[in-house]
């Protein structure tokens, strides 16, 4: 893996994770201009990696590979880990930033909540219930496996709410906006904090 942490550096990070399952390289730049690319077996993930980028203003580089046909489990949950240890690993010290960020997304008749602290300790909550249990041939069962395993290697605290919606494909599209800004919001630098926003000293 590689970082660049330095002071005033554009945080980014770079990483490959190849198994018998997955093949993946992933590099992200956290102080982005919400540029993608992406190139995985997963068409469905793919758009909502791209509203995820778009909205988070974040520059994102993925190309993966798995095992989809036994089912795209896989290749989303590493997807899922690689994110997450890019995050944790750009963020570096997390001297500056704001640490929490709430922000509601609405996608037509869909609101999603996503609430973060870049605590260093990870939990995942999540509260969504679907109209309907695929999208095309995507397994909205995926949405959990992805963002608890981002979470999870992120090392953040991250709670999803999707208030309401009928639509599975809003639904969904509306969580993947809200984390894109959330994350944002959380990792900005703020002139104010000295130091990292906690009373222990260290994130």
């Amino acid at each position: 893996m590689e970082s660049n942490n330095e002071a005033g550096a554009v945080r980014k990070a770079g990483l490959s994770r190849k198994t018998n399952e997955t093949d993946i390289k992933l590099s992200l730049a956290v102080d982005g201009s919400g540029v993608s690319e992406l190139e995985t077996d997963v068409p469905f993930l793919n758009h909502m990696l791209d509203l995820f980028t778009k909205h988070g203003q974040f520059d994102l580089s993925v190309q993966a590979r798995g095992d989809i046909d036994i089912d795209d489990h896989h290749t989303v949950e590493d997807i899922g880990i690689c994110l997450g240890q890019a995050f944790r690993e750009a963020l570096g010290d997390k001297k500056g930033i704001k640490r929490y960020a709430n922000v509601f997304i609405p996608m037509d008749e869909a609101l999603a909540q996503v609430v973060i602290d870049i605590s260093n300790r990870p939990h995942f909550e999540y509260r969504a219930t679907y109209p309907s249990q695929q999208v095309g041939s995507f397994s909205t069962e995926l949405v959990h496996e992805f963002l608890w395993k981002f979470a999870l290697e992120a090392r953040i605290t991250l709670h999803v709410i999707v208030h309401y919606g009928s639509n599975t494909h809003h639904m969904i599209e509306a969580v993947f906006k809200a984390l894109g800004r959330a994350l944002d919001e959380a990792t900005l630098i703020d002139p104010r904090v000295k130091g990292v926003p906690s009373t222990k000293g260290v994130l």
